[in-house]
């Protein structure tokens, strides 16, 4: 199914993604990096990764090429079988791994995967952000870690199927300009945490065969179909949209108008969603905050008033009430007899009005 194709026809078109300038950007630097055999990627790595090895005077770059993402991901396996005895550095540009995400495979392309002479696979990653002075975005980083937690992921079900099966390295490389320059620098990124926090998201994916299961007969999500039952045919799949979805899903603005015309809390975020407990969506934080009974509810109140995030929401409501009265006693001025202002009565006072 293609996403985007379903996004523009539901209405809602996905507008993320990377600009053309800086698509085109990203793989000069990275044409740059991997030039003459990948020398110049190979020394980061070795530097970087690997000092105690034999410097990669002469490395292999096998070929990859094959038909369609299954050939080249056989294809890959084989070469990655192939240079784990041999006892030097290989270097796989633009390999393809095979994943399994909730029982169907998902063929992911890392940038490079390298193979140490001691038989162990490391991940690299080419970004065209910048390092300066040895540091980069910190937002960047970590989704570049994340990205490369799927790699290696993908590399362990690739090594678990070898005898022996080799070491996926959990520390990764970035290559990176260096400062204002088009040199790359490269720093090690552990990428441990995002894997462990992967793999659980994974393992509690619903299958694709059970949500295929749960679909109303006929259901169909051919671009081509009419608007009414595309909408009811993604409508029948439950989705919880976040705003983190904007920037990994084409069809986040869909879910974002649906979410918003439900009035789901999800809308405002995961954080608030999970403050708010069994509350899900907002005229019911709003009727809780205010309470059917003020402060002595009824016994016909729905909202239990022991329940924290109902003391916590009325609470709020009450200090947003005190601080909304105070500012307007403080803009209240009253013209009156007073020094220095005209007196009541007077033609000035006359048509005297709060400001």
């Amino acid at each position: 199914m293609n996403k985007a194709k379903l996004a523009s026809a539901l209405g809602s078109p996905s507008v993320f993604g990377q600009s053309q300038f800086a698509f085109a950007r990203g793989n000069a630097f990275e044409a740059r990096v991997k030039a003459d055999g990948g020398a110049e990627l190979l020394g980061l790595v070795h530097r970087t990764l690997d000092a105690g090895a034999e410097p990669p005077a002469a490395a292999r770059v096998p070929d990859l090429s094959a038909t369609g993402p299954e050939g080249r991901a056989a294809r890959t396996a084989l070469a990655l079988r192939e240079a784990t005895p041999a006892g030097a550095w290989t270097l796989l540009d633009h390999p393809m791994l095979a994943l399994d995400v909730a029982g169907a495979p998902a063929f992911l392309e890392p940038d490079a995967v390298v193979v140490h002479p001691d038989g162990h696979w490391t991940v690299v990653e080419i970004k065209s952000f910048p390092m300066l002075d040895g540091s980069a975005d910190p937002a960047k980083v970590g989704a570049a870690a994340r990205q490369a937690a799927v790699y290696v992921l993908a590399l362990e079900e690739v090594a678990a199927r070898l005898d022996p099966a080799p070491r996926v390295g959990h520390e990764v490389l970035l290559v990176c300009p260096r400062d204002f320059s088009n040199l790359p620098t490269a720093s090690a990124v552990d990428i441990r945490k995002q894997r462990a926090v992967t793999a659980r998201q994974l393992r509690r994916l619903t299958r694709l065969d059970e949500i295929a299961a749960a679909l109303p007969e006929g259901t169909c999500f051919a671009p081509e179909l009419p608007a009414e039952q595309l909408v009811a045919s993604v409508e029948s799949v439950p989705a919880a949209y976040a705003p983190e979805c904007l920037s990994a899903c084409e069809l986040a603005f869909h879910c974002r108008a649906r979410a918003r015309a439900a009035g789901a809390v999800t809308a405002l975020g995961r954080p608030l969603r999970a403050e708010l407990g069994a509350l899900t969506d907002v005229a019911g934080v709003l009727a809780a905050a205010r309470g059917a009974y003020g402060d002595q509810p009824g016994p016909e109140d729905p909202y239990d008033p022991d329940d924290p995030t109902v003391i916590a929401l009325r609470r709020a409501a009450r200090l947003r009430a005190e601080a909304l009265g105070e500012a307007a006693a403080r803009r209240l001025t009253v013209v009156g007899p007073g020094s220095g202002t005209p007196g009541a009565g007077s033609p000035e006072s006359e048509g005297a009005t709060c400001r």
